[in-house]
């Protein structure tokens, strides 16, 4: 039976991609973790006191990425009416849930939406 990876260690590895990128930062609006570009969210990381189970909301605008994100156990189209637009909530603790490296590849996609394009450029070593 394969290992389920640590979520809260993968969560945390998301996390570190994400302000990684360009003028990415945490804030924590609602008590929850969130890693914004240019004041806005592109990934939602929720709480991490164990109140919920652990868990991405990426904003995923490619087709195939998002659908791909949907097939993850548990996966469901963001609430508060978010998922209507491409967002989409990953269950961390899920058996077969996805690895840290589709997940940041995920979180990439997200901040590439929401971006500015000059961050992109510079993501993209411009």
């Amino acid at each position: 039976m394969a290992k389920v990876a640590d979520p809260t260690a993968v969560r945390e590895q998301v996390r570190a991609f994400a302000l990684g990128l360009p003028g990415a930062v945490e804030e924590f609006p609602w008590g929850e973790s969130v890693i914004k570009v240019n004041k806005k969210v592109f990934v939602f990381l929720g709480v991490d006191d164990g109140s919920h189970p652990p868990g991405v909301t990426l904003k995923l605008k490619d087709p195939e990425a998002h659908a791909h994100a949907l097939t993850a156990p548990g996966a469901e189209p963001a609430g508060y009416g978010l998922g209507k637009s491409g967002w989409v909530r990953v269950p961390l603790a899920e058996q077969g849930a996805p690895p840290a490296e589709l997940l940041c590849d995920w979180a990439e996609e997200s901040y590439r939406v929401i971006a500015p394009k000059k961050l992109i450029a510079e993501l993209d070593g411009g």
